[in-house]
């Protein structure tokens, strides 16, 4: 029907938001999208949105449009869902978003060998800085570290994770003292700056007694980049504080050393995130319980006993 590729149409050219984007998505020409628009604006009799080349904003109009266009293309989307169940056979797209590091180590051959056994599915692995909108985005599941707090969203934990305090034999055999995370004003830290900060602050808590410590660290490197900041710590430049998901292969292999064992790093668990509906398409689901599964796998528990070499207090003082 064409009222359906048009409410098709106006939904990715709002998610696209621009003229220019949209015809880049579709393959079309500019020209063609323009006019197709025009031609959606004249059946409806309404302006739908305001437009140049490089940005497109939604009249009234246009907003009332794409919500309600968006539920029944979803109660659309879950009726062929439910029908496809029947036949055990997923399909229809699965939009991810997760952050670079994560997304590059895990995700990625995860979503490979998923869809390899689901050829139905039309999936899209988006990696960016900072976590994207669901809904605004269009992404069918967020992977996130900690809970989010909008309750109209589902969050499945796939990961336990935590922060870990290591650095490189080299660096711990000629190290100053370290006794309490206090002790680490006189350490180089190998400061990862995120969110335009120039600085870090790195909290611990005391495995036993529950003691807080929040210690502001410095050092002469520093990085946007957690893969850089793991490259750094392995040359012996310093200290890291990265989780447990990204070197606890480093640690088991010796080629980076736990510091302060009996404190803490704050815990980072990873969750997949999707929106709260009555009717969750199978190969959201699917694909969560299958994260939940594999991801066990690929990664041991953090607090396992037996992973990786830790350094003794009696190591801590050359």
């Amino acid at each position: 029907m064409a009222q359906l590729d048009d409410l098709i149409f106006f939904q990715q050219l709002a998610r696209a938001g621009s003229l220019t984007a949209t015809a880049r998505h579709l393959g079309l020409s500019l020209s063609a999208v323009s006019k197709r628009l025009k031609q959606l604006e004249a059946r409806l009799g309404v302006e739908l949105a305001s437009r140049t080349t490089r940005r497109l904003s939604l009249t009234a109009e246009g907003e009332r449009y794409l919500e309600r266009g968006s539920v029944i293309l979803e109660e659309l989307a879950e009726l062929e869902e439910a029908l496809g169940e029947q036949r055990a056979a997923l399909s229809g797209p699965l939009r991810v978003n997760a952050t670079f590091g994560f997304g590059r180590r895990h995700l990625a051959s995860l979503l490979s060998a998923f869809c390899a056994r689901h050829p139905g599915l039309e999936a899209v692995l988006e990696l960016s800085n900072y976590p994207l909108s669901l809904g605004e985005q269009g992404f069918d599941i967020g992977i996130r570290v900690g809970e989010p707090p909008d309750s109209r969203q589902v969050a499945r934990r796939i990961l336990a994770n935590r922060r870990v305090l290591c650095a490189a034999p080299a660096y711990v055999a000629h190290m100053a003292p370290l006794v309490t995370p206090g002790d680490l004003v006189d350490h180089p830290c190998l400061v990862l700056r995120e969110n335009d900060s120039d600085y870090a602050v790195w909290r611990f808590q005391r495995r036993d007694a529950g003691d807080e410590q929040a210690v502001k660290v410095a050092g002469p490197l520093a990085s946007n980049d957690g893969e850089v900041i793991v490259r750094l710590a392995l040359e012996g430049h310093g200290i890291a504080l990265r989780s447990w998901w990204d070197v606890h292969e480093l640690l088991a292999r010796g080629e980076l050393v736990e510091l302060l064992p009996e404190w803490r790093g704050v815990q980072a668990d990873f969750y997949a995130v999707y929106q709260q509906r009555r009717h969750v398409p199978a190969r959201i689901r699917a694909f969560v319980a299958y994260l939940e599964q594999e991801m066990h796998r690929r990664v041991p528990p953090p607090d396992r006993q037996g992973q990786g070499k830790r350094a003794q207090r009696g190591d801590m003082h050359p």
